[in-house]
């Protein structure tokens, strides 16, 4: 990863344009600067100037553990980007370095534990076959995604939460315009600051309860003065987002599994391998549009020979790390006993995804619910009509006609 001789000439910048791609084609710009080299520097459609893009497995791995690389820096530089508008929050956890970073997931760990986790399986089970009670009533054709792969993750990320049933639209219309890069800057912000104040007043209701949920976890700490409403308010809007993005990771790998019946067959006649199967799919699944969130170096950094600068941001792609030859032989191919699989899906370092586990939770709950009641599960339109978000960060369908 770091070697000793660096290169005196930087990489060119490369333009990324936003790309509305659908079905589970991976970015052919993301393809070529691959194939191009280990580090590059990129210019996405938004924000100001260009960064690096580190694209090899344990480069990845290297960047995303290692302190001289920084969130909360990016506060304060105008970093080149995908969404059009750029709302963070000053305290927020995905803005925050460690000690602090770690001191405010703290608050929530209990919540998602593999304990934790399981408390909500039974009562997701119930959900969800009361979801797929209606879809068999109602009949086919039916749209998936509308039927169970939408209301689903927003009715357990709800529960883990503590979101009222009742409030479940709210938040689901929210984070949709939230994570939208097409409705424009003024509409994401007022979706942001309406879910906050939701929030930050359940917070402060339960500032005494004794609760197992996200808002009673974080409203005791703030009575606690282990963090302060700002803190705790910001990390339920980060979470409760996060939560929904099951929705379009479960899209993909419906979606793929329909074009693909062959895997549904492997999955049909040995159950036994679903836990390992789903790891396979999130592996290979492009869950979202370019990159996500940047760092800032804070010290030079040498990485594969090239300088990298105090204020350089820096871009790790996860999508590219899961394809690295190196560490996932013949990448392309869906392989259902690939072993080990150290996919970096959910991340990897501090910013690890704290709800990893609850998404394999959900992700396994429906797989084996949908396979098992729906047998004949099959699409209800060819692939290249299935309609795919345009001008959103996270990638999925827009709807997944099937019929059974």
């Amino acid at each position: 990863m770091i070697d000793e001789m660096l290169t005196e000439v930087p990489p060119p910048v490369r333009p990324w344009p936003a790309a509305d791609l659908a079905g589970v084609k991976f970015d052919p710009v993301l393809t070529e600067l691959m194939h191009e080299g280990p580090v590059s520097r990129i210019e996405l459609p938004n924000g100001e100037g260009w960064a690096w893009l580190l694209t090899r497995y344990d480069d990845v791995r290297t960047v995303t553990n290692d302190p001289r690389f920084s969130r909360e820096a990016v506060m304060d530089h105008p970093v080149t980007r995908l969404a059009p508008h750029f709302i963070p929050t000053r305290g927020a956890v995905g803005f925050l370095d460690p000690p602090d970073h770690t001191r405010l997931r703290r608050a929530v760990a209990p919540a998602f534990t593999a304990k934790g986790v399981a408390r909500l399986r039974e009562k997701s089970q119930v959900l969800l076959d009361e979801l797929v009670d209606e879809l068999l009533q109602d009949g086919p054709p039916a749209d998936l995604t509308s039927a169970v792969l939408s209301p689903f993750p927003v009715a357990v990320i709800c529960e883990l939460m503590g979101v009222p049933a009742a409030d479940r639209h709210s938040m689901h219309t929210w984070t949709r315009l939230i994570l939208s890069s097409s409705q424009g800057k003024q509409v994401s912000e007022r979706a942001r600051n309406e879910m906050s104040a939701y929030f930050r007043g359940l917070v402060h209701r339960r500032e005494n309860s004794s609760g197992e949920d996200v808002t009673s976890l974080l409203g005791s700490a703030a009575g606690r003065g282990e963090v302060t409403p700002e803190e705790a308010t910001g990390l339920a809007v980060l979470l409760q987002i996060g939560g929904e993005a099951v929705t379009d990771n479960s899209g993909q790998l419906f979606y793929l599994l329909m074009i693909r019946p062959d895997l549904v067959a492997q999955l049909r006649t040995r159950p036994e391998i679903r836990p390992k199967a789903i790891d396979e799919l999130l592996r290979y699944i492009p869950h979202r549009n370019a990159v996500g969130l940047s760092r800032i170096a804070t010290q030079d950094v040498e990485i594969r020979g090239v300088r990298i600068q105090a204020g350089d941001p820096v871009y790790v792609s996860y999508l590219a790390a899961n394809r690295d030859p190196e560490v996932f032989p013949d990448p392309e191919t869906i392989d259902f006993s690939r072993s080990p699989n150290p996919h970096l899906t959910f991340g990897f370092g501090p910013h690890y995804c704290p709800g990893a586990q609850l998404a394999r939770l959900e992700s396994e709950l429906l797989v084996d619910t949908l396979l098992d009641r729906v047998p004949g599960l099959r699409p209800a339109v060819p692939p290249d009509q299935v309609p795919f978000k345009k001008g959103a960060l996270i990638r999925g369908p827009e709807a997944l006609p099937v019929t059974w």
